[in-house]
């Protein structure tokens, strides 16, 4: 017989932490690893719009990373667990950023801020980045709040919204899609 997906264990609001320990679905560390789970369902949607083998590759391995900082972000840090969690490493930080900076070695300088838009991959990736950005900003309420927040998980989610802004441009340049500036109403 095949495992049933319906647990009925949530149905009162309550979910658990990896530890056991209960939470209302509406605890900050629920909402924070629910919109990294938003943000990797971007990024698999991001990952379809692609091309490029290389780009292809770097995103299934973010999505795999991404599984790893939902990890991280639901283990109650109270609890031993008893399953192996796997760990961020300062690595996974510096493959973004070599990424980024191959990519800005083909784009035009930037001299102003650009609108989102001009492809369907380009509005997609700019969709990713800012469901990366609010991960972020939850992981800081977090700390602000003394909830555990492991260090490298805001280094790589800060890098990865840089990642996906880079990836924006970029995109639009291999579609040969013109950068639209804001120009702001003075």
């Amino acid at each position: 017989m095949a495992l049933k997906i319906y647990t009925k264990t949530g149905d009162k609001g309550k979910t658990s932490l990896i530890g056991g320990t209960k939470v209302s679905k509406s605890h900050l560390r629920i909402e924070t690893y629910g919109t990294v789970d938003e943000l990797n369902s971007w990024m698999g949607l991001v990952n379809d719009l692609m091309t490029e083998r290389p780009v292809k590759l770097l995103l299934k391995e973010v999505q795999d990373r991404l599984f790893t900082v939902g990890a991280s972000l639901a283990c109650d840090p109270e609890k031993e667990t008893k399953m192996s969690i796997p760990d961020l490493h300062a690595e996974d930080v510096k493959v973004l950023e070599d990424a980024i900076d191959a990519m800005n070695e083909t784009l035009p300088e930037m001299k102003f801020f650009v609108l989102p838009g001009g492809h369907v991959s380009v509005s997609h990736c700019h969709v990713a980045r800012c469901v990366c950005r609010r991960a972020e900003r939850l992981c800081v309420a977090m700390k602000e709040q003394d909830m555990f927040v492991e260090p490298l998980v805001l280094q790589y989610l800060n890098r990865l919204s840089d990642y996906l802004f880079v990836l924006s441009r970029y995109a639009a340049h291999l579609h040969h899609v013109e950068e639209v500036p804001w120009k702001p109403r003075v």
